[in-house]
This record gives structure tokens, sequence and C-alpha cells, in this order.
């Protein structure tokens, strides 16, 4: 009977190790909420996501309330920060590897003209004011 309890054991630990991935979840665009603005997600393009070190994912309409909501936000829980990649929509990227842009020729959900590329050279391509992730927090702030 002991022998059989360890092995239960050992299974459950398993189980609930193997269940708790802490990684992306898709935005369910046209029914997932903004955690800082409260507004409707629709905008693929310009949408984010903050995944905490214990899992739990934070959806914003755009990268600028992802920024402002880190007002509220304890930095040092986050493990992951997500933007769109404006050149796939959809496809959320790592946005402390990503470039962004502010070119008032693209507008984003919140008014701040920024977006999110993978790849520097599209980012090139568009135009505008060009920002790596620690700039544009710097850029956000001092506004």
């Amino acid at each position: 009977m002991n022998k059989t309890l360890k092995k239960i054991t050992v299974l459950i630990v398993l189980i609930l190790l193997l269940g708790c991935n802490v990684g992306p979840k898709p935005i369910d665009y046209g029914q997932d909420g903004c955690h800082f603005c409260k507004m409707t997600i629709v905008d693929k393009r310009h949408a984010a996501e903050i995944i905490t070190q214990k899992g739990k994912i934070y959806t914003f309409d755009a990268t600028e309330c992802m920024v402002n909501f880190l007002t509220e936000f304890d930095v040092s829980k986050i493990k992951l920060f997500l933007s769109n990649n404006y050149s796939n929509p959809g496809e959320l990227i790592d946005a402390t590897q990503a470039t962004f842009i502010i070119n008032t020729n693209i507008p984003s959900p919140m008014g701040a003209f920024l977006s999110a590329f993978k790849n520097k050279e599209d980012a090139l391509k568009k135009g505008g004011d060009i920002y790596s992730w620690s700039e544009l927090l710097r850029h956000l702030k001092n506004k």
C-alpha cells in the first residue's frame, strides 16, 4: 500500500507540473477585453499581452495600454511582454526584442500611432520614429 501511495503521489505531482505551462494564449478578437482601457480587442495588428511568472494572462488592445498598465503592476512579477507583429497580424512577439515605430500614417486603437515589428527592416520600411522596448518605455513615460 505504501508503494502504491508513493506512485500515485508522484503521478499527481507530475501532472500538476506539466499542467502549469506559462506561455502565450491566443487573443480571442472580438471577445477579449483590454485590462487597461476595458475596450474589446479587435485589432490584430496592435494587440498585446502580459504573462506573469505564475501564468496569469492580461490582454490589451494596444501596446500603449500594456505600457500604461505597468504603472499599476509589479513589473518583477512579469515573465513575458508580448505585442502583435504589425507585419503578421495576430502573431504575438516578444516586445522586449521588437522594434517599435510611431508613425502618424498608421493609427493604433488608442491613438498613439504605435506599432511593433519582429524585424527592424520591416519597421524601417514603414518609416516613422524608431524605438527599442527600453526606449519606448522611456518615451511614453515622459509624455
